[in-house]
This record gives C-alpha cells, sequence and structure tokens, in this order.
C-alpha cells in the first residue's frame, strides 16, 4: 500500500481484499494483499472464509459464530483457495465447513454456524470497561512511528516498513501493548477500533470487517506478563486458532471497545479472550484465541 493513500481508498482496498469470488457452485478465490510481505495476517484468512462461507449460506440466515484452526502459515503472494462444503441446513440454522488452501496445502480449517433471526430469552451479564474515548486516544500509528524511531537501527527496513505500513483500521489503545514497553503487567488490554472511512450497508461484510480486526492485539495480551514482544524479535509464536461469537448487529465503520485478557499461559502456548462492546456499551462480539509463544532463543555468532 502506498503511504499516500487516503483513508477511502484504504477501506475500499480492505473491502475488496475481503470480497471473494465464486470459481465454481462452492469454491472461491480471493485477491491477496496489494505489497503483502512475510506470512499472510490471520485475521484476513478468517475474515475471507467467513465470507466464502457466507456467500453459501441459506438466504435469511445469519452467521452467529465460527470456529477456525490454523494448520500452516499462509505466505504472501500466492492465491488462497476456499472450499466451502454444505454440512447441515436446517429451519433455523445451518453450517458450513471452509478450507483455505495455497498451493494444494490447507493452512485453515473454519467452521460457521448460521441462525435465522428470532427473538428469544435475552440476559447480558457484562459491563463495557470503564476507559477513555476514542477521541482522547492518539491513534496506534502515532506511537508505532515513535517506536520505529526508538529502536532504531535495531529494526530492518523490512520490520520498519511492515509496522508504519497504513492500515485501513484505525486503532487507538488505553493501555501499553506488548510492543510499547517492556516492562511485565498484568495481562489485560483495551482498544478502540472501527475502518478509517464509511463501509458500504453490508451486515456480512460487517461481520468479516471485525473478524479482520479481532485477530489484532489478541495474541499479544499473553505476552504482556512477559515483558517481551515480537515486534522487538524476543518472541516466536503463530495463532493455533480462532473462535467469534456474533452477539447482535454492529458496524465495524463506528467505534468499538476490544477488551482482552489472558488468563493462563504456559507449554510454549498463551491463551487469550476478547470482548467487544459498542459505543451503548452493548456486548457484540465474544472472541478466544490460542496461539504458540516461545522466546526466540538468540544464536550465538
Amino acid at each position: 500500500m502506498s503511504d499516500t493513500q487516503t483513508p477511502e481508498q484504504l477501506v475500499a482496498g480492505l473491502v475488496r481484499l475481503l470480497t471473494v469470488t465464486r470459481d465454481g457452485e462452492d469454491a472461491f478465490s480471493a485477491p491477496q494483499q496489494p505489497g503483502g510481505v512475510g506470512r499472510v495476517f490471520g485475521g484476513q484468512v478468517i475474515a475471507q472464509a467467513l465470507q466464502a462461507a457466507q456467500a453459501t449460506a441459506p438466504e435469511g440466515l445469519e452467521a452467529h459464530s465460527l470456529h477456525a484452526y490454523f494448520l500452516r502459515g499462509g505466505k504472501e503472494g500466492v492465491d488462497i483457495a476456499y472450499a466451502t462444503a454444505r454440512d447441515f441446513d436446517g429451519r433455523s440454522f445451518a453450517n458450513r465447513r471452509v478450507v483455505a488452501s495455497q498451493e494444494g496445502k490447507p493452512i485453515l480449517n473454519l467452521t460457521a454456524s448460521f441462525q435465522r433471526p428470532e427473538d428469544g430469552l435475552a440476559h447480558d451479564d457484562t459491563t463495557m470497561p470503564d476507559v477513555l474515548p476514542p477521541e482522547e486516544l492518539k491513534p496506534d500509528m502515532e506511537q508505532r512511528r515513535a517506536m520505529v524511531e526508538r529502536m532504531g537501527d535495531r529494526m530492518s527496513e523490512d520490520q520498519r516498513k511492515f509496522v508504519l505500513r497504513p492500515r485501513p483500521i484505525d486503532m487507538r489503545t488505553n493501555d501499553k501493548l506488548h510492543w510499547m514497553n517492556s516492562e511485565p503487567r498484568p495481562p489485560r488490554a483495551h482498544s478502540w477500533f472501527r475502518t478509517c472511512a464509511p463501509l458500504p450497508d453490508d451486515a456480512a461484510l460487517h461481520r468479516a470487517v471485525i473478524a479482520y480486526a479481532s485477530d489484532y492485539t489478541l495474541l499479544g495480551t499473553s505476552a504482556l506478563p512477559h515483558g517481551l514482544s515480537w515486534m522487538r524479535g524476543e518472541l516466536v509464536g503463530a495463532s493455533l486458532d480462532h473462535a467469534i461469537w456474533f452477539h447482535r448487529p454492529a458496524r465495524a465503520d463506528e467505534w468499538l471497545l476490544y477488551a482482552t485478557d489472558a488468563p493462563w499461559s504456559g507449554s510454549g502456548r498463551g491463551y487469550n479472550r476478547g470482548r467487544i462492546f459498542n459505543r451503548a456499551g452493548e456486548l457484540v462480539a465474544s472472541v478466544a484465541q490460542e496461539g504458540m509463544m516461545r522466546k526466540r532463543v538468540r544464536k550465538e555468532a
């Protein structure tokens, strides 16, 4: 992506990225991240797989949950194919299974469940954390630029380009994320996010963008008690699985609060949870993820 792109162009690029092309009745493909380097962002693969599942869902049914396993790290510059299986179609619920593959090898398995909207017994036993509103916080990109200046020559040119690459998601953090300091701290973080320009009125697309953004900041929460960071080259990690439950409709181009915590890490893994709230304080989605997390062993010269 060019750093001269407007917010509207960045969001249009995200919409293109998350728009799948039908190659057969249940076969799809999706575009690559322009200028992508290294490993494909996991949130991208989840969101594209969800879009493939949504494209085959029965009319009138909406995705209410997904469960995904990352099998291999996807590579930028290589097309991703999405094969969808229609495992179940009922009157109220339906289920779709998606396998994402590169060069004939699966990189992700995803199962999505769909429901016809209905009224029912309702309660909401969670409270939105009391944090600063997004208008009083600096965009994370400003803190990324400051980190690059602090690290200087300790970052490679590719690392600097990755960290400073313009993003279609505007994030604003109340706390210190794993890359913002090296002091051990409790495994909790609170970040606001929304697209940096309006999205089309497409509920399926808004769910896909929320799924895309849900992979930001999550695994890093389990690194906070250890004072270590992937960005500083102190950790080796990768997402292992990812689950989302969509509780109520939400717009991804309006501020949403992502409250994450990590109750456990060990055995080379970290377990993380997330709650996503709208500005009214309503819980719109819940997230869970476990990832591989290991301290990087430096090779002696």
